[in-house]
């Protein structure tokens, strides 16, 4: 004998659950066909429920208007006063016809005591009526729904009058109440159709949009969405490049906080238009698209930016703003670095040839002429040194106009600062004015180092708070059709660099100037060549009152 071995436990069955739809389209669908279905059960309602007492009162009205008219039949009275209450009677015939013509019920005329002369049913006739008749018999008109000896009906009961205006009895006309339910019953089935006609055109218009709004919403669900929104604000906000996007009219449509500080502007610029909240330029002509291509160079604010520009699919754009003021200072410094590496070369061979004419005098034993050799050599270069800070009181800018001095004597310039030149040690932004002074003094020894005498002059002047620049040099110069281009940003005439680009040192040194509140130009120089002048109002701070001067006119 076998038992039977009960089953293992196999892989489980799946189980299928029914779920609320995740994605934006199903739910949006859902939703709507939900609002669809509601409304339209909700109308069709609130018409069928208002219909049943409207034909109630349209059949009582029919009923009393048929009353009313068989009671102007003036044979009625007539017959009520010199006849009996006969089947075949006048009253009961002219009832009758009244009743067959009308379509009524029944046609009931009584006398004053309540009794039928006239009834669809002859047996009735002679009887007392199954309702109160003192109403109508009192001179008013009655509608009702009431129960009477042919069932439920819509009565109208109006007094008889006779010639003379004496009430001889009553007329009461039936409308039986079944028809009026079956023109409620007959009447439904119209309204569903019409109310299923709006709900599938409901259920299509639903559809249409949520497949529209499955197409904008790349069918995600709404927690993607939610999830996307808040990786893209911990995102824009987390990098540091500078992000800008752009509606399809120019609109700032959202900025992230690195945008905000690269570009100098506020939360509350979102949503305006760009030529708004940016002063004209190169960077507005950027980010609106006007200028194309990609990595374009634009001074912001004195920042160097690198921007980056792309469309969106729905006319707007999306641009991305990198700062390159720190890369382009280390640049200049590394192009300065290899200026002077090269300088020093050359320097470490005149140095070499001095060395052999001084060992050559020692050999000659002609030792006064050696004393004069080394003492030449070296107050050519402390001459120099003390040229400079005699009329440069700030440090900083003396110390560039050194070096620069050092470099133009390496590369076969002469660099000499201009007898007018004096400058105190007031200045309220010195790195300001020595990026100024450096990038135009590394142009000019660009452009003077070809020429048959090359040559450099700075001046540097002060006028109350205003400092005056000028800086000349014997190069080719500038065209006067070119005279503007020169300070737009990405415009060089040399080779790139080996950082990166050119074209950023004119633009920042206009970009400095003007956000100063002053200016920067060029034009021809005295026998040919660039002169460059720069004004910097305000650059120097209020003279302390009653300072003590020193020799040079200086506050101590």
């Amino acid at each position: 004998m076998s038992a039977a071995i009960p089953p293992g436990p196999g892989p489980e069955a799946p189980r299928w659950r029914i779920g609320r739809p995740r994605r934006v389209f199903s739910q949006v669908l859902l939703m709507q066909l939900t609002i669809a279905t509601g409304v339209t059960v909700l109308a069709t309602g609130l018409f069928l429920a208002p219909l049943s007492s409207q034909l109630d009162d349209q059949a009582m009205r029919r009923a009393l208007a048929i009353a009313q008219t068989t009671a102007a039949e003036p044979r009625l009275a007539e017959g009520l006063q010199h006849t009996r209450p006969t089947a075949d009677g006048p009253v009961q015939t002219e009832a009758e016809r009244i009743r067959r013509a009308t379509g009524a019920e029944y046609v009931v005329i009584m006398d004053r005591r309540g009794v039928r002369w006239s009834h669809p049913s002859r047996e009735e006739i002679g009887e007392h009526v199954s309702t109160d008749p003192s109403d109508a018999l009192a001179g008013r008109e009655i509608m009702q729904i009431d129960d009477g000896t042919l069932g439920r009906s819509a009565r109208g009961k109006v007094p008889l009058r006779d010639q003379h205006g004496s009430i001889v009895g009553a007329v009461s006309v039936g409308i039986a109440y079944e028809s009026v339910r079956g023109r409620l019953v007959g009447a439904v089935p119209g309204m569903l159709a019409y109310a299923g006609g709006a709900l599938a055109v409901g259920a299509l218009a639903a559809y249409a949009v949520a497949r529209r709004l499955q197409r904008r919403t790349h069918d995600l669900a709404f927690s993607d969405i939610s999830a996307l929104l808040a990786e893209r604000e911990a995102m824009l906000h987390g990098i540091r490049e500078g992000v800008v996007a752009l509606d399809a009219h120019g609109r700032i449509r959202l900025m992230n906080d690195e945008a905000q500080r690269l570009l100098d502007l506020r939360a509350e610029d979102t949503g305006r238009p760009l030529e708004a909240v940016l002063p004209p330029g190169r960077t507005t002509d950027v980010l609106a698209g006007r200028v194309t291509g990609a990595d374009l160079l634009t001074v912001s604010g004195g920042r160097v930016l690198v921007a980056n520009r792309m469309p969106t699919d729905d006319g707007g754009a999306v641009a991305t703003l990198r700062d390159r003021t720190e890369l382009e200072r280390l640049g200049r410094e590394l192009d300065g670095t290899r200026g002077l590496i090269d300088a020093l070369r050359a320097q470490d061979h005149e140095h070499a040839n001095r060395l052999h004419t001084l060992l050559g005098l020692l050999e000659l034993e002609l030792h006064e002429e050696a004393v004069e050799f080394i003492t030449e050599a070296v107050g050519v270069h402390r001459a120099t040194a003390e040229q400079v800070t005699e009329r440069v009181h700030d440090p900083l800018l003396a110390a560039l106009l050194v070096g620069k001095a050092t470099v133009a004597t390496e590369r076969g310039v002469g660099l000499s600062i201009a007898e007018d030149t004096l400058l105190p040690d007031r200045l309220v932004d010195p790195p300001g004015l020595v990026t100024i002074v450096g990038n135009l003094l590394d142009n000019a020894l660009d452009a003077a180092v070809d020429s048959p005498e090359p040559r450099v002059e700075v001046e540097l002047c002060a006028d109350g708070r205003t400092v005056l620049l000028r800086v000349s040099d014997t190069g080719p110069g500038i065209p006067a059709d070119r005279r503007e281009v020169v300070f737009t940003e990405g415009w060089s005439t040399k080779e790139p660099a080996a950082h990166g680009k050119r074209g950023i040192g004119l633009a920042l040194v206009r970009r400095l100037a003007e956000r100063q509140g002053g200016s920067a130009r060029v034009s021809d120089r005295d026998g040919g060549g660039a002169e460059f002048t720069v004004v910097l109002p305000e650059a120097l701070a209020e003279e302390p009152a009653g300072a003590p001067l020193t020799a040079t006119g200086e506050p101590r």
